[in-house]
C-alpha cells in the first residue's frame, strides 16, 4: 500500500504506459526477425539488417525501451515510496519525493522532444523510403503512441507530486503530520 491513495485513473495510465511502447518495439522485433517492413535501403532494395551487432542492438534498444517505460509503475507503487528491502544498503529507506519527481520530469520532457524531433518529416517527402504507403502507415501506425509517452508520463508524475508532496503540506498546514513514523504508526497526529 501507498502511504497515500494512487487515484484509480493515475494507476490506469502507469499501466497504459508500457503499452504506448510497445509497438514500436514490435515493429523493431519484425527487423530483427528478418522482414524489411516495408523500408527501403539506400539502392532501393529491401532494407535488412546486417550482422549480430545490429540485430543485438535492436533486441537491446527494444528491452530498454520496454524496462524504461515499466519504470513508470514506481509513481503508483510502495517501491516508489520506500527502497525495496532486497536492495543492499538501501533497502527499507524512504525515497524522497523528488528523487523520484525531478528525474520522471525530465524524462517526460525528454521524450517529448525525442520524439517531436523524430516525427518532424514523418508526413513529408523527406521521410524514411518505403516500398508502399502502407508501409510507411504501419511504421507510423507503430510509432505514433510513442509521441504520448512524455506527456503521460509528465501526467503521472504530476499525480505522484500532489499525492507525495502536496498532501503533507496540507496536512502540515493544519498542525498534524502524516508522514508515517513521525509521531505516531502513520496516522494524523499533532506536530
Amino acid at each position: 500500500m501507498t502511504e497515500n491513495p494512487v487515484p484509480p485513473w493515475a494507476n490506469r495510465l502507469a499501466h497504459l504506459i508500457p503499452f504506448l511502447v510497445l509497438p514500436s518495439g514490435l515493429w523493431r522485433l519484425g527487423l530483427v526477425a528478418g522482414s524489411s517492413m516495408g523500408m527501403l535501403d539506400d539502392g532501393g532494395r529491401p532494407a535488412q539488417l546486417h550482422g549480430w551487432g545490429e540485430h543485438v542492438y535492436i533486441v537491446c534498444l527494444t528491452l530498454f525501451s520496454e524496462a524504461v517505460a515499466l519504470t513508470a509503475f514506481g509513481l503508483v507503487r510502495r517501491w516508489g515510496e520506500v527502497v525495496p528491502g532486497w536492495i543492499p544498503w538501501l533497502g527499507g529507506r524512504r525515497v524522497a519525493p523528488y528523487a523520484a519527481i525531478v528525474p520522471a520530469t525530465l524524462g517526460g520532457l525528454s521524450l517529448i522532444a525525442i520524439w517531436t524531433y523524430g516525427f518532424r518529416d514523418a508526413f513529408s517527402g523527406d521521410f524514411l523510403p518505403f516500398a508502399s504507403d502502407a508501409g510507411a502507415a504501419l511504421m507510423i501506425a507503430c510509432y505514433a503512441p510513442l509521441q504520448l509517452w512524455g506527456p503521460a508520463l509528465l501526467v503521472l508524475t504530476w499525480a505522484y507530486y500532489r499525492r507525495r508532496v502536496t498532501t503533507v503540506q496540507r496536512a502540515r498546514g493544519r498542525g498534524f503530520s502524516r508522514v508515517p513514523g513521525s509521531g505516531g504508526a502513520g496516522s494524523g497526529s499533532p506536530t
